[in-house]
């Protein structure tokens, strides 16, 4: 038998899923001989509440390996991150959205209130249209990342993260070693040219390819951001390089953020303003700052913006 593992979803996509599944021929000793799952609504008919819902309280078997992606968004999310936690001696939070909030946390700058309403009673639904309210979990005031709310023992990032970090992971455990797993920025794993601070001053808006001759190698191309786009790279954590580049640069598209800030507390739009001061660049001419926590807007990142009032003479 292998090691008893536990699986849960929250607020998320299944591109964690996904991930593990892209883990490729070497899941299949995983799922076969090293780990014995015992609860993962993705992929087993195993109830809450009884296979036949005769029980008066949420369950979850007890594992030694915990894996949760997703976000805490309702109460529900709560209940079964508790009882992850109750019931497993290790817990990983697997993909930004569980550690950092991710897409579902952008719901954090915006009055919650007024959103659901432009939601589900704007012109475009039907009349009346109410705000569901009956047999479904209640919503929090804002998305939290699962350490907010429970003990988590690893985080591992990405959106979706990297299958072959999810294999180290697990394999790490199953060998009672601590996992190799970058440690670095996005910047240090990126083989673009460097030729210090840029020749631009303001940010230029990607709406124009970027300047590289056509078929040349990635290590031949000049820096994102010395090149004036906004390259998250300088304040991400490392985690998506494949085949000897980041996956957004190699694809010629500067760093989004997606694997979370590269400090372990850190504010990736602060620190993206100090990167882009000392390149040079003039700080007012981002358009939105606020985006470059698209993908870390839990920890109390992202609030509403409180609107000015104008007192009339």
């Amino acid at each position: 038998m292998g090691v008893k593992t536990a699986m849960e979803w929250l607020s998320s996509c299944s591109g964690c899923e996904i991930a593990i599944l892209n883990i490729g021929e070497d899941l299949i000793p995983i799922i076969t001989e090293a780990l014995d799952i015992v609860h993962a609504p993705v992929l087993m008919d195993h109830k809450y509440f009884g296979q036949t819902g005769e029980g008066l309280t949420l369950e979850i078997p007890e594992a030694t390996i915990g894996i949760v992606s997703g976000g805490v968004a309702n109460e529900e999310h709560i209940e079964v991150l508790e009882e992850m936690r109750k019931k497993c001696t290790i817990l990983i939070a697997l993909g930004t959205c569980a550690t950092h909030g991710g897409i579902p946390a952008l719901m954090n700058g915006q009055d919650r209130a007024q959103s659901w309403k432009e939601i589900y009673q704007t012109k475009t639904t039907d009349p009346g249209g109410e705000v569901p309210n009956v047999e479904v979990p209640a919503p929090l005031d804002r998305v939290y990342a699962c350490d907010e709310k429970v003990k988590i023992d690893l985080q591992l990032p990405g959106c979706p993260p990297n299958p072959a970090h999810i294999a180290e992971v697990i394999f790490s455990l199953l060998e009672d070693r601590p996992p190799v797993l970058p440690g670095k920025s996005v910047c240090d794993t990126c083989p673009t040219k460097r030729e210090g601070k840029g020749d631009v001053s303001k940010l230029r808006r990607f709406l124009t390819n970027a300047e590289f001759e056509p078929g040349e190698p990635i290590d031949e191309m000049r820096c994102l951001l010395e090149q004036g786009y906004l390259c998250m790279g300088p304040v991400t954590a490392a985690g998506c390089a494949r085949n000897g580049a980041p996956s957004c640069i190699a694809a010629r598209v500067p760093c989004r953020g997606c694997f979370g800030p590269v400090r372990g507390a850190g504010n990736q739009m602060l620190d993206m303003m100090n990167a882009l001061a000392s390149n040079g660049i003039d700080c007012s001419s981002v358009i939105d700052r606020r985006s470059m926590l698209r993908f870390s807007g839990a920890h109390g990142m992202l609030r509403p913006v409180k609107k000015m009032v104008v007192k009339e003479d």
